[in-house]
């Protein structure tokens, strides 16, 4: 057993286990369900209905942990609810949208009473009448307003409760912890510290500014009625990530993971190294089974996504609505005043903001290589014996461009599939639709790239306007490449010969003598900084249209975090994190001229997904057995 979960096993271990009562646990019983693992259901589902916990136990019924004795983690939090709520949600939107996501995200807003603690199965019960008598003995001195000061820090954003309705809280957090510790067996532990409702945690230092500004539209006098909230999570996932399923996968294989589209999916981040490119392990929330499963049918949840509401209190009190008026105090910003009333909302600060806006750069990876999916000797297959092309699968290209050296550099240089080459005039019509403007396009020196981006722009109708720019310091990291040398890509004048759109008068900032084999992950950072800086210089300032890059999975993050102001990642996280970026995924980047400054937002269409589509012998199970 590992050490974590014999760490989790110790916390339930010999503990004296009293049976419940409990109506929805008699109807789990007269079933036939062993108490314990019924328990165990009404624990995972919020003890709400016999429903609830019927369908969890059929979900289950494959789950190998169904019997271990590890209960569920519970936090008590303060949650606002009406005005006051919306605006925060507004701000978790707008501030995920301009800054990127950070660790505030995970959550929900809420002011924490007590931190996360365990509480056997059984027990559960008796947090919810602990809650109940415990609300019930505060609700007459419960403040019908809370006082709340914004504050902000280079890594942290949120409001500090004053001190006198701070006072009222923890004495509220500390009844509930003594007599649930002392009715429920376990150990709850109060926050006596400063309370506050984080906004955000984590972020970058220069997006501090923006997050300011998007929190002064939220005025923390509006219309609000606190509710205290029992929540419980699965203490054996607390550091994992989360992932939602986009779409349904069933499994080809034994070792392969059941998803339906909003599955929630735990995954350990340590043990992905050894995992196929393009898929993870992870856990299923929904059925507790493990497997393997395509990380492209999947996106980022939050942590508390797959968090279970068990009981909450509702704090009655008179509604105030705060208004600026000569008798009330402006709200301060770390001692500085300013007036919400004179605040603008969240989306008129994102308009304004908006309206300085000049340029955009969009850095995607080229679409699917013949090599992604027949293998490094695809060549092979391909050629008949006095060495012609043919086309021996429908996902090859029809033809291959011509090039005056033998046609075995193509193996280090491939071409898209015709899969590829859909998704790039797919992705080029996307942004069609959503009359994405493009003004630049530059190109890896790759025959992969640059396909990519000649059939984007057909799928832009803008393949007779404008001419890609062939630059090749835009190439991936030279370390990755499996012959050690740097490929024999296709020169300018065959390009254009082969019927690309190719700007030839264009003069790469890096030529191609200069790359290096093998080079250094500082070697290939300073040169992406050094090339995507000479790119912004070289395309006017006044220019309102997007710059497209299309390159290769490092290019995301070598060249947005240095256009953005970030530092390089370190060479291992920089390698894990582009191994999961698929064919033509894309960031976007936008100028805000006024700042002089980048940031980075959501791209103006999103990515492409798609299942994978074996090779098919008719032969094999119709006619032959």
């Amino acid at each position: 057993m590992a050490v974590a979960e014999t760490q989790l096993y110790a916390k339930v271990s010999n503990k004296r286990r009293s049976k419940s009562t409990s109506a929805l646990l008699e109807s789990l019983l007269s079933k036939g369900f062993p108490a314990h693992i019924a328990q165990k259901a009404l624990a995972a589902t919020g003890q709400k209905t016999i429903e609830d916990a019927a369908k969890w136990l059929h979900s289950h019924c494959n789950d190998p942990s169904l019997d271990d004795p590890i209960p569920q983690e519970y936090a008590l939090y303060l949650c606002p609810t009406g005005h006051l709520h919306n605006h925060l949600q507004e701000f978790w939107k707008e501030s995920k949208r301009q800054c990127g996501k950070n660790r505030a995200h995970e959550n929900f807003p809420h002011i924490t009473l007590c931190d996360f603690f365990t509480c056997e199965d059984q027990k559960v019960e008796l947090l919810y009448d602990t809650l109940k008598r415990v609300g019930d003995s505060f609700s007459q001195s419960f403040p019908p307003f809370i006082s709340l000061t914004l504050h902000s820090s280079a890594s942290y954003l949120g409001f500090f409760v004053g001190d006198s309705h701070a006072n009222i809280l923890k004495d509220f957090a500390l009844a509930f912890s003594s007599e649930a510790s002392a009715l429920a067996d376990c150990h709850v532990k109060p926050c006596l510290k400063q309370l506050h409702l984080t906004l955000a945690h984590k972020f970058y230092p220069h997006h501090q500014k923006t997050l300011e500004q998007l929190a002064k539209c939220i005025n923390p006098g509006e219309t609000c009625q606190w509710v205290a909230a029992l929540y419980s999570r699965d203490m054996r996932f607390v550091h994992y990530q989360t992932l939602r399923a986009l779409f349904q996968y069933k499994p080809q294989n034994i070792d392969e993971l059941m998803i339906n589209a909003g599955d929630f999916v735990y995954v350990d981040p340590t043990q992905q190294s050894n995992v196929s490119e393009g898929w993870v392990i992870g856990t299923s929330h929904r059925t507790g089974c493990r497997g393997f499963l395509p990380e492209n049918y999947t996106e980022r949840a939050n942590e508390s996504d797959t968090w279970v509401k068990h009981r909450e209190y509702v704090f009655v009190t008179a509604s105030r609505l705060f208004t600026q008026t000569e008798n009330e105090p402006n709200v301060k910003l770390n001692g500085g005043v300013y007036n919400p009333s004179m605040s603008r909302s969240v989306t008129n600060v994102l308009s304004l903001q908006n309206a300085t806006l000049r340029r955009g750069v969009l850095v995607m990876r080229h679409g699917e290589r013949v090599d992604q999916v027949f293998g490094k000797s695809w060549l092979q297959q391909c050629l008949t014996a006095d060495g012609k092309y043919y086309r021996a699968d429908l996902n090859f290209p029809s033809t291959l461009p011509k090039r005056k050296d033998s046609m075995k550099h193509f193996e280090c240089d491939p071409p898209l599939s015709c899969c590829g080459i859909f998704q790039s005039k797919l992705i080029g019509e996307a942004l069609l639709d959503q009359e994405v403007t493009v003004s630049y396009v530059y190109s890896s020196p790759a025959l992969r790239c640059v396909q990519t981006a000649q059939h984007i722009l057909q799928g832009l109708k803008l393949d007779q306007k404008v001419k890609i720019r062939v630059e090749p310091g835009l190439f991936e990291w030279t370390k990755w490449e499996a012959s050690r040398v740097i490929p024999n890509f296709m020169t300018v004048t065959e390009l254009a010969e082969a019927s690309y759109k190719i700007d030839t008068s264009y003069r790469g900032n890096f030529p191609l003598s200069s790359l290096v084999p093998s080079e250094s992950y500082e070697e290939y950072i300073s040169r992406s900084s050094a090339v995507i800086k000479q790119i912004i210089t070289a395309c006017p300032s006044k220019s309102k249209g997007v710059i497209l890059i299309v390159g290769h999975g490092s290019s995301l993050a070598s060249f947005t975090r240095p256009l953005i102001g970030l530092p390089a990642r370190d060479s291992s996280d920089f390698a894990q994190v582009v191994r999961k970026i698929p064919s033509l995924g894309m960031c976007f980047c936008e100028e805000i001229k006024e700042e002089n400054k980048w940031q980075v937002v959501n791209p103006p269409v999103k990515t492409l997904t798609h299942g994978a589509n074996a090779a098919f012998n008719w032969r094999n199970g119709i006619v032959e057995d």
